[in-house]
């Protein structure tokens, strides 16, 4: 398996990354236990967190996908085979890109995890009221110090990316290495449009959320009623449109051809897309995984790729 180098940093992953914000939700800490060694045993290293995970359950407080994956750290002894990013700002806890809330909750989320270092700290979201200078400026004494090794963007605009890339050239500060933008079938133009190049001009790496919007690309959803027991209805129900359909049944035929399922072809057509590191998708069983990790054995033809875009546009 090719690993994919993030940025100007020295990390590597392997191209598709597991979506921690389903530990302490969807999945209990044994589940994600077993979860996270099979990840690791197909020889994929590369595990997605935040602060924020997964406080939006009822009874849960936030920090519990951190929790539970340095739980497994400890209990695997896997530390060095696998690459940890974990974000700030989102968190009511801990909000904003200030120096201080930083630094505080770099500390927590390294206590929570039970590392030494966080391989790739996220800023969750931007933070317009703080000066983008005093944000790096706040991670760059975090690398100083060895508790960080390179860190990233999500959620930003094109134009508040590029002012903080120039910021830190013009103050030799640390960059982005990484972006982490929503990206898949069903949601293109928000990366496309213009962040794309942006990355390609300033050698990002780019690790993409919701990789099977929210789990429309598997399939599993066609109608209203399939919404009804999942979770995840409320991010789903947007895509049974036309367009929706169109999509999955470009799926269904590029996926009839390869033996393969929807979900695998979806998230094939992502790790496939020019300057794209790792898609993050998440499983809740083994057999779910299963399925996620054969689709970065699937290579698609450029005719299939053509298939795919034309329905998605």
């Amino acid at each position: 398996m090719q690993h994919r180098k993030l940025g100007n940093s020295d990390i590597h992953v392997a191209p598709f990354a597991f979506g921690g914000n389903v530990f302490g939700w969807t999945v209990n800490e044994a589940t994600s236990f077993l979860l996270l060694d099979a990840f690791v045993d197909a020889g994929f290293n590369l595990i997605d967190t935040a602060d924020m995970y997964s406080s939006w359950f009822n009874g849960n407080e936030g920090g519990e996908s951190e929790t539970i994956i340095g739980r497994w750290l400890r209990r695997s002894g896997r530390r060095d085979d696998v690459v940890i990013a974990t974000k700030v700002a989102k968190w009511s806890k801990h909000p904003g890109l200030a120096p201080e809330n930083i630094r505080a909750a770099a500390e927590e989320s390294l206590q929570r995890l039970g590392i030494e270092a966080i391989d790739v700290y996220f800023s969750h979201e931007d933070d317009p009221s703080i000066p983008i200078a005093d944000s790096l400026g706040a991670y760059s004494r975090l690398i100083e110090e060895g508790k960080v090794r390179t860190i990233g963007a999500s959620n930003f605009s094109a134009a508040r990316l590029a002012e903080s890339l120039d910021v830190s050239e013009n103050e030799s500060l640390p960059r982005y290495e990484v972006l982490q933008p929503e990206y898949n079938l069903m949601e293109r133009s928000g990366y496309e449009t213009e962040l794309a190049r942006l990355v390609h001009e300033r050698n990002l790496g780019v690790i993409s959320y919701f990789a099977l919007a929210s789990g429309f690309l598997t399939g599993k959803y066609r109608n209203h009623a399939d919404l009804d027991s999942s979770p995840r209805g409320a991010g789903v129900g947007k895509y049974l449109d036309q367009r929706g359909n169109t999509v999955l049944s470009a799926l269904d035929e590029v996926a009839a051809r390869l033996h393969a399922k929807p979900a695998q072809v979806a998230l094939a057509w992502v790790m496939a897309r020019p300057g794209i590191s790792a898609p993050i998708a998440s499983a809740t069983r083994l057999d779910q995984l299963d399925e996620l990790i054969d689709a970065a054995k699937l290579t698609l033809s450029p005719e299939d790729m053509a298939s795919l875009d034309r329905a998605s546009t």
